[in-house]
Parts: structure tokens; C-alpha cells; sequence
């Protein structure tokens, strides 16, 4: 259970750490304070759901779209929040392509090193 709830603050945690730097980033990406709670919740529910459905579907019907399922969740994560909470706003297809890239980069780092580290030295 404690690992359970590890991971999930990690990943809550690097998916606002990855929208706030593309907000600082991109021109086109912007946040507001009063729904950026609910965006990042939003989007870390929606990725997780997501990336296992978009992986199902491109196995079974794309195998060559495989490789890129956590690109295209990413998407679909932060089409979803964009929409809902009023927490971001993403205005021009630049800045939609480059979000994406950038929050699925910091996601997918953070899913990789982070629970490595902490979990490596919660073990200790």
C-alpha cells in the first residue's frame, strides 16, 4: 500500500511539474492558478486510463502506432483536462504539438528514475 501510494504522488507530482513547464515554456500554453489542481488530476487519471487502452488498441488493429501509445495519451490526457476545470489552456497547434512532447517527456522521466530513487532508498 505504501508503494501503491508512492507511485501515485509521483506521478500526481510529475504531471504538475510537467504542465507547469510547458506553460513556462510554450506561448500558447497557459494556466490558470484556480483550475490547476483539478487539470493535473485530471490529466494523470486520464493518462493512466489512457496509455493502457491506446496500447490495447494499437497492438490489436496499428502494431507499428505501439511505440507511440504514450505519445498519443499524453495527448488525449491533456485534450481531456484542457477541457474540463478551466485549469489550462492550450491555444495553437504548435503549442498543442510541443505540450505533448514536453509533458510526455517529464511524465515518462519522472516514471522512470523517480520510483527508482525513492523507492530505493525507502527500502533502506
Amino acid at each position: 500500500m505504501k508503494t501503491l501510494l508512492i507511485r501515485v504522488g509521483l506521478q500526481l507530482g510529475t504531471s504538475a511539474v510537467a504542465i507547469i513547464l510547458a506553460a513556462l515554456i510554450l506561448p500558447g500554453f497557459h494556466l490558470r492558478f484556480s483550475g490547476f489542481l483539478t487539470a493535473v488530476i485530471i490529466f494523470t487519471i486520464v493518462q493512466s486510463l489512457a496509455t493502457g487502452i491506446v496500447e490495447k488498441i494499437a497492438n490489436k488493429h496499428a502494431p507499428v502506432l505501439s511505440g507511440a501509445a504514450s505519445l498519443i495519451s499524453t495527448f488525449l490526457a491533456l485534450l481531456i483536462a484542457n477541457g474540463f476545470g478551466g485549469g489550462t489552456s492550450i491555444r495553437t497547434f504548435t503549442s498543442w504539438v510541443l505540450a505533448t512532447l514536453i509533458v510526455w517527456a517529464v511524465t515518462a522521466a519522472g516514471a522512470v528514475f523517480l520510483p527508482r530513487l525513492l523507492l530505493k532508498g525507502a527500502a533502506k
